[in-house]
């Protein structure tokens, strides 16, 4: 059985509002856990916390409470310093490929940063690796010459995973890696995805709205409402039988190919997101949900693990009380 690599228990993140006049409840206590060499799909809404809650794990940016570990070690202990070094482990890849990438510098020299930072090999030896890491992802070793605004998005977001694999990192975050792109270079950046990992033996947490890609790509599926995770289990059985409402509306819309297929009708959720500056009362879903009951405005629902379902099923609802 794999080992767990990363566990995150009651994250939160509140941003201070100017003034001091309340919080925006970006995050609000999320717990799960990542086994290593596994894919953590986090899907929602857009505004629901998932690019938070990604920049919250690497300590990009700081939480406001709640324990990160990274292969037993507590990020949130480490001083500037210890972490830095621990950085190897763990790597982004960022939605907007251009803008992560240092438009005055060539290609070459923004795959070797890392590299120089923590100190690794030198000048000939970072050569030999920019090549290897550009042929791993595709592109051609004069690539390395060129600078950013040469080169689609498809191959600027694969400069993007060079650089992101190039310390050999157990743990890379993905945050909406192909939603700016064609669909016909979605696929092939997600297929670059899935292969190395197999060969490096990689572990992702990959942030996406779009529940096709995430299902193809993941093991695990965590679905969050408004920064919390209402539902989690594996991949099969989230698509096959979704407890949340939440789940179940957001299944309903994926778009079906085949014409002639009768499914369920689709669930229409009434009403916007509420305000994350006063997130409701109780269950935080229960303003737009098609199954409200009395205690929902007014008791928070826990995280439950379902044991009927012969798996791995948290789910967040009073239904399943």
């Amino acid at each position: 059985m794999s080992t767990e690599l990363l566990r995150a228990r009651h994250v939160t993140k509140y941003f201070p509002l100017k003034g001091g006049q309340g919080e925006v409840h970006a995050v609000d206590d999320v717990s799960f856990s990542l086994r290593k060499g596994e894919t953590l799909g986090v899907v929602g809404e857009s505004g629901c916390g998932k690019s938070t809650l990604a920049r919250v794990l690497l300590r990009l940016i700081e939480p406001t409470s709640g324990e990160i570990y990274i292969d037993g070690v507590d990020l949130s202990k480490l001083t500037p310093r210890n972490l830095r070094a621990k950085r190897r482990e763990f790597q982004m890849v960022f939605q907007d490929a251009y803008a992560s990438l240092d438009s005055r510098q060539k290609i070459g020299n923004i795959i070797a940063e890392p590299l120089i930072v923590h100190g690794i090999g030198d000048r000939k030896t970072r050569r030999r690796r920019v090549a290897k890491l550009l042929d791993m992802v595709g592109l051609e070793a004069d690539a390395a010459t060129r600078y950013p605004h040469e080169f689609s998005g498809g191959q600027r977001q694969r400069i993007g995973i060079a650089r992101a694999i190039s310390l050999e990192p157990k743990l890379v975050v993905a945050d909406e890696p192909v939603s700016a792109l064609d669909v016909s270079i979605q696929s092939q950046v997600l297929n670059l995805l899935v292969d190395l990992r197999k060969q490096l033996d990689l572990s992702y947490i990959f942030i996406s709205h779009d529940l096709a890609v995430v299902e193809h790509i993941c093991d695990t599926i965590a679905v969050m409402y408004l920064g919390e995770i209402v539902e989690m289990t594996d991949g099969e059985t989230l698509f096959a039988s979704p407890k949340h409402p939440y789940t179940q509306a957001l299944m309903s819309a994926i778009p079906r190919p085949d014409p002639k297929r009768r499914d369920s009708p689709r669930i229409v959720l009434q009403g916007d997101i509420p305000n994350p500056e006063n997130p409701p009362q109780g269950c935080r879903f229960h303003t737009r949900c098609p199954e409200i009951m009395t205690r929902c405005k007014t008791q928070k629902p826990e995280q439950l693990l379902l044991e009927d379902s012969g798996k791995y099923h948290l789910v967040r609802c009073h239904l399943y009380d």
